[in-house]
């Protein structure tokens, strides 16, 4: 079975096209600045040339089109026709406490995703668009979509309740439903498989470090607690998002500085983090070089960055009464020696010992970075959420197939 995976954007839409019999990557690509007449569609099919084509691409209905006809093209193709794609899987951050796991696409769940736009504005129409250009290029090809909330759904009442009047819960359902649940589920089994464990043994804190960021606790296999909360915006402090701060400080810097809701939302998730303190970057990599240089705001958005993701191990490690593996993942987590170095070295406490060589080397699989004598294991695994996706949507499509045919 072949199945296409689908991240739609607001302006974008990412795809992959992968072959479930050896879970290999047959094409992936890109559509970019969807509504205007200069879209560029940047299409990489396995095994050959890149290929670039700029052109008015004015909704998501004719992106996937456009989509379409890479995949078929005769001479960068990998298709011979669009029936050789038998699934497709979509990308959808909020899943509100309805979806607690992935599920095939109905009249049912489109409405239910509707009614948690309110939740994630920004992302939830936008991938409903996605799902809806698929039906209109391919109406009869079963869909499934999968959520970055629906793994967190496991947290116990003390951790995604907020303390604050309930009724607030029960009319508004405002609680923490934590996000990058795909990226935590794929890398903690990974993990799991490479210390040949069972994931329901361990107590694991897997730290998914990109631009955006969140650390989250796994107890028993499941997640027990996560830095995300309501919104991607609590937690870590991230590449441009503030993360956690004194949520009087909203108020008092709207009414000193005469800024609207707007303006101060904007401020916190597109105009904070390390990119406020740095006055430089939000790019990990332009802070360590800035700071090897000598920047004293790249230091100083540095140490509090990995103080912050320090302060959440030692909280995770306290809520669930020990740590057995710390795991390390996303483009920063993956790829920043001196944030894994400085990260571990103020963890000792808990009896992390890093081995210094092996958090230097530059691998794409999955390992160890600790001391065999370091009583947790500290791993790099990097994530693969299209694939989580596209493995999801393959055992969804197979059963609805079983059922029907029964």
């Amino acid at each position: 079975m072949k199945v296409l995976v689908m991240n739609a954007g607001s302006s974008s839409l990412k795809y992959q096209l992968y072959d479930m019999k050896d879970e290999s990557v047959l094409a992936s690509g890109r559509v970019e600045r969807i509504g205007m007449d200069s879209s560029i569609v940047t299409h990489e099919p396995a095994d050959k040339a890149e290929v670039r084509d700029v052109s008015e691409i004015l909704d998501h209905v004719t992106a996937v089109k456009r989509v379409i006809d890479m995949l078929l093209h005769p001479e960068h193709g990998i298709l011979s026709d669009i029936s050789q794609i038998e699934a497709v899987g979509h990308r959808v951050v909020h899943g509100g406490e309805v979806f607690k796991s992935s599920v095939l696409v109905t009249t049912e769940v489109k409405q239910e995703i509707k009614r948690l736009f309110d939740l994630a504005p920004l992302h939830n129409p936008a991938h409903m668009m996605g799902i809806s250009a698929v039906e209109a290029n391919m109406p009869n090809v079963p869909q499934a979509v999968v959520f970055d909330t629906a793994f967190h759904q496991t947290m116990p009442e003390a951790s995604y309740l907020y303390p604050i009047p309930k009724v607030l819960y029960r009319r508004h359902k405002i609680r923490r439903y934590g996000f990058h649940g795909t990226s935590h589920s794929y890398v903690s089994a990974q993990a799991a498989a490479l210390l040949e464990q069972p994931l329901a043994s361990l107590k694991m804190i897997t730290a998914h470090i990109g631009n955006g960021a969140s650390c989250t606790a796994i107890l028993d296999g499941k997640s027990f607690d996560t830095s995300m909360g309501m919104t991607p915006l609590e937690g870590l402090m991230m590449g441009t998002r503030s993360g956690d701060l004194d949520p009087a400080i909203v108020p008092f810097v709207m009414n000193k500085e005469d800024l609207t809701l707007n303006e101060v939302n904007s401020m916190l998730n597109k105009h904070s983090g390390m990119l406020a303190v740095s006055g430089l970057s939000s790019d990990m990599r332009e802070i360590t070089e800035a700071m090897a240089e000598g920047d004293k705001n790249a230091r100083l958005a540095f140490d509090m960055y990995t103080y912050r993701l320090r302060k959440y191990i030692g909280a995770y490690a306290a809520g669930m009464n020990g740590v057995d593996v710390l795991v390390f993942t996303a483009g920063v987590g993956e790829n920043s020696v001196v944030l894994r170095q400085a990260v571990c070295e103020g963890l000792t406490f808990l009896g992390i010992e890093l081995d210094a060589a092996k958090n230097a080397e530059r691998s794409k699989e999955a390992r160890y970075i600790s001391t065999e004598a370091s009583r947790v294991k500290v791993l790099v695994v990097p994530t693969n959420e299209e694939l989580l996706i596209a493995r999801d949507t393959y055992e969804l499509a197979m059963a609805a197939g079983t059922e029907q045919h029964s």
